[in-house]
C-alpha cells in the first residue's frame, strides 16, 4: 500500500518507516524540519516538509501523495522538561487541529484507513489496575496541563473512530522506551538524564500502574493495525503493567544510578500540579490482549524487566 506517515521523523516514525518498507509498502513521511529529510530518505521514505497546522498545506501534500492509508504520529514532546507547557500545548494542537486537517485531507483523496496515536496514561481511574479497550479516558482529570492533554486525546479518539468513510483506528500506546525515545541509554535522553541525576523522584508511594512498550514493539503493532486493523481502539503495551515505583527503581539500577528519592504527594503537588501526582499515584495500566489476538501481534520484549536491560539502546 501507499502509506502517508505524518510525524515520520519522530521516535516511533523512525522505527515504523523501515518496518513498512521492509514489508513492501511505499511510504511518504513528513517532518517539520528540512534538515531531517535526508534521514527519512535513508530509512526508505519519500520525505516531505509539512506544517500540520496549516490546513491548505496538509491538503496539498496529501493530495499529491494520494495515499491509501494515513498514519498520524504527530507530537511535539521531545525537549527539555523546562519547556513542558509549551511542548504540551503544541502537542494538543496537533491532536486537535492537526487531526482535523489530516482527516479532511484523507477524506478528500479517499483513503481507506486512518491510524492515529493516542496515549494510555490517562485511562479512567476506576475499575482495577488494568484497563482493556472498553475503558474510557479519565472523565475528570486534574486541571491545567493534564486536563488540556486529556481533552485533546479525547478529541482525537472521538474524531478518528467516528469516521464512516474509512477505517478509523486509534492506538493507545503505553510509555515508549528504547532508541530514539526520552528513555534510552543515550546521554541526552531526557528521562534517562533525570534518573541519573536523581531528579525523577517517586511521588507518594508510587502506586500508579504504568504500562510501557519498547519502541520497536510499538512500531510493529502499528504495522499490524495498518495492515489488518478494524475500526476502533487498540491498546499497545507490554505484558507487565507495574507500579511506577518498581519501574523507576529498576531503571535506576540498570543505569547504574542511585535509587530514586521519594517525596510526599502533599509536598510536591503545589510545585508541579495535580497531573504528575495523579500519574504516579492513580494511573492504570492497559491490557493488550485484544491487539495480540486480533492482529496476530507478538512482542519482542514482553516485559520491561528484560527490555530495560537488553533494549534501551
Amino acid at each position: 500500500m501507499k502509506i502517508f506517515i505524518a510525524g515520520a521523523s519522530g521516535a516511533i516514525g523512525s522505527e515504523l518507516v523501515p518496518q513498512l518498507v521492509e514489508r513492501g509498502h511505499e511510504v511518504v513521511g513528513t517532518t517539520r524540519s528540512a534538515a531531517k529529510t535526508g534521514a527519512l530518505r535513508a530509512l526508505g521514505a519519500e520525505p516531505v516538509v509539512l506544517d500540520a497546522l496549516d490546513p491548505d498545506s496538509v491538503a496539498d501534500v496529501v493530495a499529491k501523495a494520494e495515499p491509501e492509508v494515513i498514519v498520524h504520529q504527530l507530537t511535539a514532546l521531545s525537549g527539555s522538561p523546562r519547556h513542558l507547557k509549551k511542548m504540551a500545548a503544541a502537542t494538543n494542537r496537533l491532536r486537535t487541529e492537526g487531526t482535523d486537517h489530516l482527516l479532511a485531507a484523507g477524506r478528500a483523496v479517499g483513503v481507506r484507513r486512518f491510524v492515529a496515536q493516542s496515549n494510555a496514561m490517562w485511562m479512567e481511574r476506576t475499575g482495577g489496575p488494568v484497563a482493556d479497550e472498553t475503558g474510557r479516558l479519565e472523565p475528570d482529570p486534574p486541571g491545567g496541563i493534564a486536563g488540556e492533554a486529556v481533552a485533546a486525546l479525547r478529541h482525537l479518539e472521538d474524531s478518528v473512530t467516528g469516521i464512516t468513510w474509512a477505517d478509523g483506528i486509534a492506538i493507545r500506546y503505553g510509555g515508549f522506551y528504547g532508541p530514539g525515545t526520552d528513555l534510552s541509554a543515550a546521554e541526552d535522553a531526557t528521562m534517562t538524564a533525570q534518573i541519573r541525576k536523581r531528579r525523577f523522584p517517586v511521588i507518594g508511594h508510587g502506586t500508579g500502574v504504568w504500562s510501557v512498550v519498547h519502541i520497536a514493539d510499538a512500531a510493529s503493532a502499528t504495522v499490524a493495525a495498518i495492515e489488518r486493523g478494524r475500526p476502533g481502539i487498540y491498546h499497545v503495551g507490554d505484558d507487565d503493567p507495574a507500579p511506577v515505583r518498581e519501574l523507576v527503581r529498576e531503571l535506576a539500577r540498570v543505569l547504574g544510578a542511585a535509587p530514586p528519592r521519594r517525596v510526599p504527594a502533599w509536598l510536591v503537588r503545589p510545585l508541579v500540579g495535580g497531573g504528575p501526582v495523579d500519574l504516579m499515584t492513580r494511573a492504570r495500566g492497559i491490557s493488550s490482549e485484544r491487539t495480540k489476538r486480533d492482529l496476530d501481534w507478538t512482542l519482542r520484549y514482553p516485559s520491561w524487566r528484560t527490555g530495560f536491560t537488553d533494549g534501551l539502546g
